[in-house]
């Protein structure tokens, strides 16, 4: 299958979609100028091709107590960096995972509540992961800013904490 781009209107779409998911076709229709059918008949494209996906996220600013860790992991060969991430991007507590230029070779986040937490994860987790030479961590401490089109990060391991509180 050709993966197709999304168009002009298909982006008008998704800037509404952003905004509010909850918005009606009908409304997106009436602003853009085109009916509810092409409203609706894209954003079941898009969803059917994996373009997007609509889904509920965590207001970050409602949690007790969130921390975002930002993991830094060295392996200790870069043949190993391809499968060390695939083994975090598998862990359902880390929602971010990416093989990294710099200093070190991968960058994933989770959501933790305590530095007890973190240490646990840490070593449970992600230095049981064959290949993991060294990690580094940072706790987001205060949040300045959030943008909530990157809250997927931290909606599953939230979510699980407070089911397992």
């Amino acid at each position: 299958m050709t993966e197709r781009r999304l168009d002009e209107v298909d982006q008008r779409i998704l800037d509404h979609l952003v905004r509010d998911a909850r918005t009606s076709n009908r409304r997106i229709a009436e602003v853009l100028g085109v009916t509810e059918g092409t409203v609706r008949a894209r954003i079941r494209r898009m969803e059917e091709e994996g373009q997007i996906r609509i889904t509920a996220i965590t207001n970050i600013r409602k949690l007790v107590n969130p921390a975002l860790a930002f993991i830094r992991i060295e392996v200790e060969r870069g043949s190993y960096s391809r499968a060390v991430a695939e083994a975090l991007a598998r862990d359902p507590q880390i929602g971010f995972v990416a093989i990294m230029v710099g200093r070190f070779d991968i960058l994933a986040i989770t959501m933790v509540q305590s530095a007890e937490q973190l240490s646990a994860f840490l070593h449970a987790n992600v230095y049981a992961i064959e290949g993991v030479r060294h990690a580094e961590c940072s706790l987001g401490a205060r949040f300045v800013k959030h943008d909530y089109r990157i809250s997927r990060i931290v909606s599953c391991s939230t979510a699980r904490e407070r089911q397992n509180a």
